[in-house]
């Protein structure tokens, strides 16, 4: 089965749009199980509602909001409204001076 290059295009369009919010996500910490079925569930409504406007009153405002969302509200608020745990990045630890030390040479000349 062969997409239509518009269907393909549109597609690409939709993905591209939907790694801005999935960034802004990530850096508030989330999982990337969560940013990963946020994109999904969020490309497919708007997918649909690209393809087949059935529904669009319901769809719009919908796509809108969850568009919007990780914009606008705090972590933790978002955390709230999906009541997981959010594994905190990991942090690596300070860098160690392993450079020895000069060797100084206080001999008179």
């Amino acid at each position: 089965m062969v997409l239509p290059p518009e269907i393909l295009l549109l597609a690409i369009a939709l993905v591209l749009l939907l790694l801005i919010p999935a960034r802004r996500l990530q850096l508030a910490g989330f999982s990337g199980r969560a940013i990963g079925t946020y994109g999904v569930i969020l490309w497919l409504l708007a997918f649909l509602l690209a393809l087949r406007p059935i529904g669009a009153r319901f769809l719009i405002p919908l796509l809108l909001i969850a568009y919007i969302a990780p914009f606008v509200t705090a972590p933790p608020v978002l955390r709230r409204v999906l009541r997981r745990r959010i594994v905190a990045p990991v942090t690596a630890p300070p860098m160690k001076n392993v450079t020895p030390p000069d060797e100084r040479d206080d001999s008179p000349s």
